[in-house]
């Protein structure tokens, strides 16, 4: 690009950023964020917030390049939480078990570590593997829809979409029962990580509950070294034995990773979906009569409301990407609420259609950062959603007054109370 091409650019970002006057963390967009990212995508599509300030990607197609290019890494969320200890007061604190922790999270590495790693994790979190978990999850949700059953009322995320994930995640680890509610409780704390928004003390929070997780998967693993199960603990513990191996390290971080994020993802899928649904008693009624539409539903539902609104990439080289000149080094947050909703791509995008196909949306992201636990949430989700509505009649919203989560990159609700005949 010659220089003329990127002062006018630069001019056009700075006349956007003018006329775009938006705040993606205002409650009120938050609760309803897609005509704002309409008025994104045809206005400024790749947008600055401010001169010299992030970049914001909203159309489909340019999201989908940004996800697959090899001209990004990922965000450096372990360097940002590192450089909070100069900000403790106390001087013998710092938040260095948590900045080492997370540094080998899977979302926040870039190859050849992260190629290494999910080759090794995958192996034993395949699709394949998760398929063979449908009965138990179904057995779970059952004994979750049985609690409530004949109460005519229930909140869809404090009674379902939450302990149905811990639960999943729990078996699949092979944490036991009674330890369930204590690492529910410090999950609580950690998703906080995934956020862009966090404050001081919410960082020495999720230190100190990293200690907690570490302390426990260390002697849960202890316990599995010396007797293998039949679970995902024992056979990363076997993959850790292999040529190619996965440290302590790497195998502490790991289970703290997928039950964090695990839990995260399909509570909000769960929760988002059936508020679509309740929101479009067409759709309810066509599942019922057609529960094989469940699975083509789930994707619509991960299209229509999306769990990840945001994820982030540095730019590692300048690109340029809808008329604009990305410089490396500079962030790229790449919109994925707003990419499903394009109707380039989508059809009536605003529109929940459960029989929608294609249906190529990038709820979980593209590219080799694609989202490990996909498979487990699509298949929990298709469970809990169907169960509900082929086991319960009459659904009902009780309040259309509804809270959002504290979380400015994941989308989801803090209850959903319903009414319903059994």
């Amino acid at each position: 690009m010659n220089k003329q091409n990127f002062n006018n650019n630069q001019a056009k970002t700075i006349e956007a950023t003018q006329t775009l006057k938006f705040n993606l963390f205002d409650p009120k967009v938050r609760i309803n964020p897609y005509p704002t990212y309409h008025h994104l995508r045809s206005e400024s599509p790749v947008h600055r917030y401010f001169v010299g300030g992030d970049w914001l990607v909203s159309r489909y197609a340019d999201v989908k390049a940004v996800l697959r290019s090899n001209y990004v890494r990922s965000q450096d969320k372990p360097k940002s939480v590192q450089e909070r200890n100069q900000y403790l007061q106390d001087r013998e604190k710092n938040l260095n078990t948590l900045a080492y922790t997370i540094s080998q999270f899977l979302f926040y590495m870039d190859a050849p570590d992260h190629t290494r790693l999910r080759n090794l994790v995958a192996k034993v979190f395949s699709p394949m593997v998760v398929e063979r978990m449908r009965p138990q999850i179904q057995e779970i949700v059952n004994e979750l829809l049985d609690k409530v059953r004949y109460k005519g009322s229930m909140d869809i995320i404090a009674d379902f979409a939450i302990p149905l994930p811990v639960t999943v995640i729990s078996r699949l680890l092979g944490v036991p029962k009674e330890d369930q509610d204590q690492l529910h409780q410090w999950s609580n704390v950690f998703s906080r990580i995934l956020d862009s928004l966090v404050s001081l003390e919410e960082f020495e929070a999720m230190n100190e509950v990293t200690k907690g997780f570490k302390e426990y998967f260390r002697a849960l693993i202890a316990k599995r070294e010396k007797q293998p199960q039949g679970d995902l603990i024992s056979a990363l513990i076997a993959a850790r034995e292999q040529t190619d191996k996965l440290s302590q390290d790497e195998l502490l971080a790991t289970c703290i990773m997928l039950f964090t994020t695990g839990e995260e993802s399909t509570v909000n899928t769960i929760g988002n979906g059936m508020l679509a649904l309740l929101n479009h008693p067409d759709q309810i009624e066509q599942l019922k009569r057609e529960p094989t539409l469940i699975q083509s539903a789930v994707e619509e539902i991960l299209r229509y409301d999306s769990p990840v609104q945001t994820t982030t990439r540095i730019a590692t080289v300048n690109f340029e990407i809808g008329n604009q000149t990305i410089q490396a080094g500079e962030k790229v947050v790449l919109c994925l609420g707003a990419a499903n909703r394009d109707p380039e791509q989508f059809p009536d995008p605003d529109r929940l259609i459960i029989n929608r196909n294609p249906n190529p949306h990038v709820a979980f992201g593209d590219g080799t950062h694609f989202c490990l636990g996909a498979s487990l949430a699509r298949i929990q989700a298709q469970i809990a959603i169907n169960a509900l509505i082929q086991q319960f009649s009459n659904l009902e919203l009780v309040s259309n007054q509804l809270e959002l989560r504290k979380n400015a990159v994941l989308r989801g609700f803090k209850a959903i109370p319903v009414s319903f005949t059994c």
